[in-house]
């Protein structure tokens, strides 16, 4: 029953979500379902709950501070500059906005390490321009996902070499020793099938118009969203120090590696520019958490709810069952290990956060039947890059749903996870397999 706790709890998760019940309701049920299914109190279960929401606490203080800040730049006009461009080059050409859009987001990961802060300040302004070319949305969503996990899986800069370095240094204390330029190495199949996934997606399954009134879930309230003009703009002063202040933030960012301490850098900059009026400073607060609160609470409650699993020992427990009827032959090893870390991570919809957790259990399995370093690398870095697609959850998803749901026209489940989970997870999961066995 501990075991299958951890099983239980996920299909839990995904079933609710599927049923459209919101997604921090449906891991809070999760996560009680998981206590109570391993014998703890429904009251037990609460305090674990809340007290592994400390877990994603700076995380979740980052993107309010992110969100605020993005909503200073917006504020400057800077974007306005940027989609104008952009619909006088892309106007038209549906499949090459997918690509460009995927371009952009790649960017926040390693070059401009500003992860999903960037979504609600250029997607927007663009969701005019996507109701009248008609493009699915599904796409843009996956486009997004594609740019904010593929760079980190195989490129060692920004968030990647965070990851990398993740990586490394829990292997490391599982006693197996490998370099960074080794995990990107390994890391570089799994990732091809990102390619693959995103190539699929924007050829061939989302490459048809979709006409924006076929899309059922609408709220009045928000469909003035996309319906206004955007102010033309031209470049100016403030639009200087707009850069500048971004420059600030990333360079702060990159001398502490704190994203809290870069986007207080900004935000503080924005102010000290006067490129926003002091007497501003409230309404940009509560503007950036409402943009953003959702997805820190979300990751709070996520932390939560992988606090339960790992605390009652069901993540081990399922491990430890699932180990001892492995057997010996790799390919069928590679494949189970891949279907537990799917389940974890797909609870837990962090990447970096179950990175601990995985190597901890396959590391010893993997020693002992004989995998390479580089094939134990790709099971840890696939398994672990599971959790960002698809998971209602993941950052990976609630960053473009909140960009692309401003006028009320996208679904967070069936037009963001869905999606991204079979275009995604499916081709990770087979990449991961094949690389796990020859290398």
């Amino acid at each position: 029953m501990l075991a299958w706790s951890v099983v239980v709890s996920v299909l839990v998760m995904t079933v609710l979500s599927l049923l459209r019940v919101n997604v921090i309701i449906a891991i809070l049920a999760a996560g009680l379902t998981g206590g109570l299914m391993t014998g703890a109190s429904l009251t037990d279960t609460l305090d674990m709950i809340i007290n592994g929401m400390g877990g994603q606490a700076q995380v979740a203080l980052s993107y309010i501070l992110l969100g605020a800040f993005a909503v200073t730049i917006a504020y400057s006009g800077i974007t306005g500059i940027l989609v104008q461009n952009l619909l006088k080059v892309m106007k038209g050409k549906r499949v090459a906005l997918l690509f460009v859009i995927a371009g952009v987001a790649s960017l926040s990961q390693n070059v401009i390490p500003v992860h999903i802060a960037f979504i609600p300040i250029l997607i927007p302004p663009l969701l005019k321009l996507f109701n009248e070319m008609k493009i699915d949305r599904r796409g843009v969503a996956t486009a997004l996902t594609f740019g904010l996990k593929a760079p980190y899986l195989m490129i060692p800069a920004g968030f990647g070499l965070i990851f990398h370095q993740t990586i490394q240094d829990s292997m490391k204390e599982n006693g197996v020793s490998v370099s960074v330029p080794e995990i990107a190495q390994s890391m570089l199949i799994p990732g091809l099938g990102m390619v693959v996934g995103l190539l699929i997606a924007v050829l061939f399954t989302y490459r048809k118009p979709r006409d924006p009134e076929e899309i059922i879930q609408v709220d009045p309230e928000k469909a003035e969203v996309a319906a206004s003009d955007e102010k033309v703009e031209t470049f100016g002063r403030k639009h200087a120090l707009t850069i500048v202040a971004i420059i600030v933030a990333l360079g702060i960012q990159w001398y502490t590696g704190s994203m809290v301490f870069g986007a207080l850098a900004g935000l503080v900059s924005m102010f000290a520019f006067r490129i926003v009026p002091f007497k501003k400073g409230d309404q940009v607060v509560s503007e950036g958490i409402g943009m953003m609160g959702t997805i820190a609470f979300v990751m709070l409650i996520a932390s939560g709810f992988a606090n339960v699993i790992q605390t009652t020992g069901a993540v081990d427990a399922l491990v430890e069952q699932t180990s001892g009827q492995l057997g010996d032959n790799k390919i069928i090893i590679a494949f189970l290990l891949l279907v537990v870390g799917l389940v974890i991570t797909m609870g837990i919809g962090s990447s970096f956060g179950t990175i601990p957790i995985l190597a901890a259990l396959y590391v010893p399995i993997c020693v002992a039947v004989g995998f390479s370093p580089l094939a134990t690398v790709a099971l840890i870095g696939t398994a672990g890059a599971l959790g960002d697609a698809g998971s209602p959850a993941s950052d990976s998803t609630l960053g473009p749903t909140s960009g692309l749901n401003a006028d009320g026209r996208h679904n967070h489940i069936w037009d963001t996870c869905v999606p991204t989970f079979l275009h995604y997870n499916i081709p990770l999961f087979v990449f991961g397999w094949v690389a796990a066995i020859i290398l």
